[in-house]
């Protein structure tokens, strides 16, 4: 590559501008059919299997599944919708910009960096999950350990790494149109290998046919969720599911690092389209999962926790099943990608967006390279929403609860403070004590949540308190952002016509997604000797039906790309 041409794109790379430390402004707000895809992209995810799997595997029983995702899942959407989306629509800032107003630069420099270190293990999670399909074809055996066993399996992480991250780098509306493509087709896949794999469960049933919900709901306690832990560690309890569902994004919601997605969004409301990610992705993507994997391992004759990913997806769905596992984890670390890039330029300032999430992309794809959060990740999405879940319940109080106590909103950057102490001790300190909590046995990870959310916010508010939060405001301090009227009324933007491209590529697309429903439902029906030719097939016709889709769904969200430029 010329000299000149480097130069050119690097420019275009530099005019990837997102707001990363201004409010968003009006003209940029994106619409819910965006929000939509974004979740569903990133929660109809590769780690599904992954968390589907375990779920299976630590003894949760069939009415702890379906009862404990159902509540579990609610509080996370009301979790977005009534603490990040608020705050995040008031301010429209991100996370990261916002809490430098509140604890000053130096507490922002701490929590981004552990924010982003966490957000790259994550994303390199997603990257691993993704690998362990792509691996099939080439003969690599399954990575189940913490460590890489394959060097073929390190090149093929490279390999989607680089996709990943340039995803990223393009930024919050290609993330949300690529979402919107892909998550109607995972979504199915996820359904389509639960559906064609049930029959293989079926023995347990007297005459080996699913007849009614009575025979689904016997597989479920007899095959799948038995209540009977294969770890060392224990089951799982409702109550655990209920929390597991909650805390799975703790950091997200309570914790508001969405702010860097629902800045974008015209009202507080749209909170509400993290239900699509939520019921789509961790209530049926998770159960569906897991009659995948306990159908697999059933077929294999091998343990579930000798199975990867890819394995479990293939069975059930051959190469398209390996397809859903890629592009599940593409559409999952790439927002989570996004974030690192933003948290990370905080710290970085002079550098754009595109430079830093390109560093954090390489040190992703290098910890993808190990597999040891894909073996541990309940674990790991616990603990990781306790360190970062404190920060959100400080901004929460500084936001909301300063006004109504008379305190002073933003005093430590008012006065010129470089670390927030009250912020900095608060946080370390209830996590101190969660901590404590779980590894004395006090309290299992999955229950600390709101406990440690409590303690920070009451922490805060003292230390605060004696800091000289009650004062007046020395002179010459920042102003709280303020949205626009016209921000908070803003509604999806005008779009021009649609052309017959759209309308024919569209109605292809449909076409091909029903026939993703359709086609399991003729191998569920089969008898038990016509099912593995059934399922033969169906693997097959699969395949050519998910080639015809991804052609018209992109020419479709092109075209549709185009109408919004037009209506602007």
């Amino acid at each position: 590559m010329t000299a000149a041409a480097a130069g050119e794109v690097v420019q275009k790379l530099d005019s990837l501008y997102e707001f990363e430390r201004a409010p968003v402004t009006p003209d940029r707000l994106q619409p819910g059919s965006h929000f939509a895809g974004l979740f569903s992209g990133e929660h109809v995810a590769a780690t599904e299997f992954v968390i589907g799997a375990l779920l299976v595997s630590f003894g949760a029983s069939a009415r702890d599944i379906v009862l404990g995702l159902l509540l579990g899942n609610l509080l996370a959407v009301l979790s977005w919708t009534l603490v990040c989306a608020p705050i995040a629509v008031a301010t429209r800032l991100t996370l990261y910009w916002y809490l430098r107003k509140i604890a000053g630069p130096g507490v922002t420099l701490v929590y981004n960096l552990c924010n982003a270190v966490l957000y790259c293990i994550l994303a390199g999670a997603m990257i691993t999950v993704s690998a362990s399909a792509v691996r099939l074809p080439f003969g690599i055996p399954a990575q189940t350990h913490w460590y890489p066993e394959d060097l073929r399996f390190v090149l093929v992480v490279l390999v989607v790494g680089a996709v990943v991250v340039t995803l990223a780098i393009l930024g919050f509306e290609r993330l949300a149109e690529f979402a919107v493509v892909c998550s109607p087709w995972m979504f199915l896949m996820f359904v389509a290998g639960a559906v064609v794999m049930l029959p293989a469960l079926a023995s347990v049933l007297p005459d080996g046919r699913i007849d009614g919900l009575a025979d689904l709901w016997t597989i479920a306690n007899q095959t799948i969720w038995k209540g009977a832990s294969q770890h060392a560690s224990g089951g799982l309890g409702f109550w655990h599911v209920v929390s597991f569902a909650w805390v799975c994004n703790l950091a997200m919601h309570v914790g508001l690092s969405d702010m860097a997605l629902f800045r974008f969004a015209p009202r507080a409301s749209y909170g509400l389209f993290s239900a699509f990610g939520m019921y789509l992705g961790h209530y049926l993507a998770w159960i569906t999962a897991g009659v995948m994997g306990a159908a697999a391992a059933f077929v294999a004759q091998k343990p579930l926790t000798a199975l990867d990913s890819g394995d479990i997806a293939s069975q059930a769905l051959g190469i398209s099943g390996a397809l859903a596992v890629v592009v599940a984890g593409w559409t999952t670390a790439n927002p989570t990608l996004y974030r690192a890039g933003l948290a990370l330029q905080v710290v970085s300032p002079g550098w754009p967006r595109w430079k830093v999430t390109l560093i954090a992309g390489a040190i992703t794809t290098l910890m993808a390279c190990s597999p040891f959060v894909f073996t541990r990740l309940l674990d790991f999405v616990g603990v990781y929403g306790l360190l970062l879940m404190p920060v959100g319940a400080i901004v929460f109080v500084e936001h909301w609860i300063f006004p109504r106590l008379g305190f002073t909103q933003f005093w430590a950057s008012r006065r010129g403070l470089t670390v927030s102490w009250p912020a900095l001790v608060a946080w370390f300190a209830s996590v101190g004590v969660g901590i404590w909590l779980w590894q004395s046995g006090t309290l299992h990870l999955f229950f600390l949540a709101l406990p440690v959310w409590l303690l920070t916010a009451l922490l805060y508010v003292a230390f605060a308190g004696v800091a000289g939060a009650r004062g007046a405001p020395s002179p010459g301090g920042e102003e709280r952002p303020v949205a626009t009227a016209a921000a908070a009324r803003a509604q999806s933007p005008a779009r021009g016509p649609r052309t017959a491209v759209g309308k024919v590529s569209g109605l292809v697309a449909l076409a091909t997604l029903v026939a993703c429903l359709v086609l399991p439902l003729w191998v569920y029906r089969a008898s038990p000797a016509e099912w593995a030719g059934r399922l033969a097939s169906f693997k097959a016709w699969v395949l050519g039906v998910t080639a015809v889709y991804f052609v018209a769904g992109v020419l479709w969200m092109s075209e549709e790309r185009k109408r919004r430029q037009a209506g602007r």
